[in-house]
């Protein structure tokens, strides 16, 4: 009998029946890793701005002139000419690298959103002081106070 009782709990946890502090880990683990991939997006977006201020600069330079060139943690001299293909070749690649981690992060949210729905997971609206302030403006005491807001 005892047998039994730990087959169905085998069972169950199969079904994909989880307890709240479960739900709770898959879902920061899924935050986590969304997190990552911005962050990933957001360094390879970087570099591909980087490679493209540094070849509108280059185009406009004589061929035969040098320039440096970072290869790992080695700096290398070359020439314009030769510096100018590997760079539009190398802005080539970020741009797919780019795509295909947006598309990462897309599916990553929609993965994310479907959790949610799955188990049903809310969001609480986080009270700041502010807005605790604001409520009591109805009073006789008012205070004008500037708010800065980053736009999304």
């Amino acid at each position: 009998m005892a047998s039994s009782s730990t087959s169905k709990g085998v069972k169950s946890s199969k079904e994909g029946d989880l307890n709240e502090a479960e739900i709770y880990a898959k879902f920061n683990s899924l935050r986590l890793e969304q997190r990552r991939i911005a962050e990933n997006l957001s360094s390879l977006e970087n570099q591909q701005s980087e490679h493209k201020i540094v070849l509108n600069v280059l185009k406009d330079l004589d061929g035969d002139r040098k320039c440096f060139r970072m290869v790992g943690e080695i700096l290398v001299e070359r020439t314009v000419k030769e510096v100018y293909p590997i760079l539009t070749a190398t802005l080539t690649q970020l741009g797919t690298v780019v795509e295909r981690v947006n598309e990462q992060l897309l599916k990553k949210g929609v993965e994310i959103n479907e959790f949610t729905k799955k188990h049903n997971i809310g969001f609480r609206p986080q009270e700041f002081p502010a807005s605790a302030e604001s409520s009591n403006e109805s009073g006789t005491k008012k205070e004008s106070r500037n708010v800065m807001v980053n736009p999304i």
